[in-house]
């Protein structure tokens, strides 16, 4: 199904046509309203008039994530506070969030754009979909929410964890979607394994997202549940969840470029790559009201293409994500940088700067341990202060990070040295 034909299946030249009207409007705008922006233009000797269409959207500047933070928490909104109607955050290196406001129309398109994911999922007013991504200030949980109840369809808002509530839910009330991340679907499906419940489940479709995942997960989800997953992504900078989504040919992400123009840049010189070669994507919204972004940097690596699709989109696609361009994990849909670690570490005074994260998929489920290098001295004394000092480790990394981690000290000069970059990260997860 097609939520909004009019729009998803435009031909390439209204959509050009249309994206550059908003484009115009929108840097008119933002140059009048936000200081930050205008003072960026000006740097470049550029003024509103300068962009005429989507041809001059390269003389914008770039944005990225510590221009949020240098500008937290409201430096950038371009509307006044009153018309504010919802903050969302998202965890930062430093402790300072990446703070998004929203208008009343942006969560009216954030709505619409959910909406146009779930119906391309196959999901209508007849469905129950159980909201499994956290709600907060996190996006996903209230993102997909609203978006399902725009829809029509019934909305079982669970938020994340207690598994065993989980699957009382799902069989008592019938429901037929889940949207989660997508370790944390396959942890489900094996907790219905084991109690033999497979069958009790009225499932049909799972949208997925938050966290990396494989197309080799995805037909393990397929075939554990005998159900239909779809890929959601987004990122609350640019609005959250249905930013772009795949279809059941699951052939590339359909991205809404009606309300976010996507770029795949070279991320090292900056300028745009060919069709289908691979790159860091970049947005830039055209009808955010509250948080309008000029070519906000995803550090995000793929690949773009504009042909039309098997399902009747004419929308660009994005392919799988191959990686990230900076050193950013995303653990069970947290972010997290080894700088807030090494940060949190210090803190302490009782460890040494030398720190090792490991990742894995342990039961489907990401977990993070981190090694640790402490003075010779504990390892002499008692057990106790070595358990106390782990304990307390994992306290403050666990504030730190928004996500429980396993701690392992040892001993001094036990972790690799290297001469260049060190190497802070092991991740053992197959994401590609």
């Amino acid at each position: 199904m097609i939520w909004n034909e009019t729009k998803e299946c435009m031909g390439r030249d209204e959509m050009r046509n249309l994206q550059s009207a908003r484009l115009v409007k929108m840097v008119d705008r933002v140059y009048h309203n936000v200081e930050f922006y205008r003072k960026k233009m000006q740097q470049l000797g550029l003024e509103p008039g300068d962009i005429r269409g989507i041809e001059d959207l390269n003389k914008l500047p770039f944005t990225t994530k510590n221009d949020l933070r240098d500008n937290y928490p409201f430096g950038l909104f371009a509307i006044p506070q009153s018309e504010i109607v919802r903050v969302h955050a998202s965890s930062g290196t430093t402790g300072k969030a990446t703070v998004v406001g929203y208008s009343r129309r942006d969560i009216e398109i954030w709505q619409e754009c959910v909406a146009r994911v779930l119906a391309m999922a196959g999901v209508g007013k007849s469905d129950k979909i159980q909201v499994s991504y956290g709600y907060g200030l996190f996006t996903g949980g209230l993102g997909v929410h609203y978006g399902a109840e725009n829809l029509g369809a019934t909305v079982i808002p669970m938020s994340s964890g207690n598994t065993k509530k989980q699957i009382t839910m799902m069989e008592d009330f019938g429901c037929t979607v889940i949207a989660c991340t997508p370790s944390y679907l396959l942890h489900i499906a094996e907790t219905l394994q084991e109690a033999g419940k497979i069958d009790k489940i009225k499932l049909k479709a799972a949208i997925l997202g938050a966290e990396p995942w494989t197309e080799n997960m995805r037909k393990e989800i397929e075939t554990k549940l005998n159900i239909k997953a779809y890929d959601i992504y987004g990122l609350s900078e640019i609005m959250g969840p249905g930013v772009a989504a795949d279809c059941e040919y699951h052939n590339g992400l359909h991205v809404y470029e009606d309300h976010f123009i996507p770029e795949v840049i070279n991320p090292e010189t900056l300028e745009p790559v060919a069709e289908g070669e691979t790159g860091e994507l970049v947005f830039t919204t055209v009808t955010k009201e509250a948080l309008p972004l000029f070519r906000y940097r995803t550090k995000d690596l793929t690949s773009i293409t504009y042909d039309k699709c098997e399902c009747g989109r004419t929308l660009a696609r994005i392919s799988r994500f191959k990686g990230r361009s900076d050193d950013m994990l995303i653990i069970r849909g947290v972010n997290v940088f080894p700088s807030q670690v090494e940060a949190a570490l210090l803190e302490i005074g009782e460890t040494s700067p030398h720190y090792l994260l490991i990742v894995d998929r342990i039961n489907n489920l990401d977990v993070l341990e981190v090694w640790v290098e402490v003075e010779e001295r504990f390892f002499s004394d008692e057990i106790k202060i070595l358990e106390d000092l782990t304990k307390k480790i994992a306290h403050v990394l666990q504030a730190a990070l928004g996500l429980a981690v396993k701690v392992k000290l040892v001993e001094p000069k036990t972790i690799e040295r290297s001469e260049g970059k060190a190497k802070r990260v092991i991740d053992k997860r197959k994401l590609i």
